[in-house]
């Protein structure tokens, strides 16, 4: 399957802003399926490990979540529940939760993903992925972060993008040549229990002058806050709702 940014562009662009549109226009006027349902790939691939988060809440084992999880985007397909989606009505997290609760309320459904034992054809996942979604679970139930379903989604959701952006800079990084400086840089980024190194012993480590230091710092900053734009921007259909997107980021992140 191709990305959806080549399908639509005939671009290889990841960030493709136009991801939610394209399934929504399906929906109204039921033309592009193939494109939909590529959009709709992608997109879930990204919200893979919120929603099984979210199963594993419930009190799912890991593999009864898994399963369920990759039956869930299966059935959202399968049966075209994206068509019924109305424009005005909120964001596609906010429907993807909605129709998972749905899914999950439905004793006939829950019981069939079972035992089709998921959709692996259609969302193929590695052992590494499964992993990341166990522990991006286990994270925010153990550190107390969140109690509660929706908010156990709201979380993972939140590190699943931030986690989406970094990898995507140091995969940036790489390409460039640079991949040391981002790895000694990123913990501006992401933070850390012990202090932050100071500017003058980072740069002789580096071997370059603070003041070169704090620019490689700033355009950092800048690429990263880009970076996570362009992922938010993949689920939503304007600007303004970015902006919405990335208070709620920053809200759910912080919050204790």
């Amino acid at each position: 399957m191709h990305p959806l940014s080549e399908t639509v562009h005939g671009l290889s662009d990841p960030f493709a802003p136009t991801h939610w549109s394209v399934i929504i226009a399906a929906g109204e006027s039921q033309a592009a399926p193939e494109t939909a349902r590529a959009a709709l790939a992608q997109l879930c691939q990204t919200y893979w490990a919120p929603l099984y988060g979210f199963v594993r809440s419930r009190g799912y084992s890991v593999h009864d979540a898994q399963d369920l999880t990759q039956s869930f985007f299966v059935f959202l397909i399968e049966r075209k529940i994206y068509t019924r989606v109305d424009r005005q009505k909120g964001k596609f997290r906010s429907f993807l939760l909605a129709s998972l609760k749905n899914f999950l309320a439905n004793a006939h459904d829950r019981t069939r993903a079972l035992k089709r034992g998921g959709g692996q054809e259609l969302l193929p996942l590695d052992e590494e992925q499964v992993a990341e979604a166990e522990s991006l679970y286990r994270t925010q139930v153990d550190a107390g972060h969140v109690t509660g379903e929706d908010r156990v989604f709201e979380r993972t959701w939140a590190e699943t993008l931030v986690r989406g952006s970094l990898e995507q800079l140091s995969s940036d990084y790489k390409t460039e040549g640079k991949e040391r400086l981002f790895q000694e840089l990123r913990i501006f980024l992401t933070g850390s229990a012990d202090p932050l190194p100071s500017y003058a012993d980072l740069a002789r480590r580096l071997g370059t002058q603070a003041s070169t230091l704090r620019s490689h710092i700033t355009r950092l900053r800048a690429r990263y806050r880009e970076a996570l734009r362009a992922e938010v921007r993949r689920t939503v259909e304007t600007d303004a709702e970015v902006e919405r997107e990335l208070r709620e980021l920053l809200r759910v992140l912080t919050a204790s």
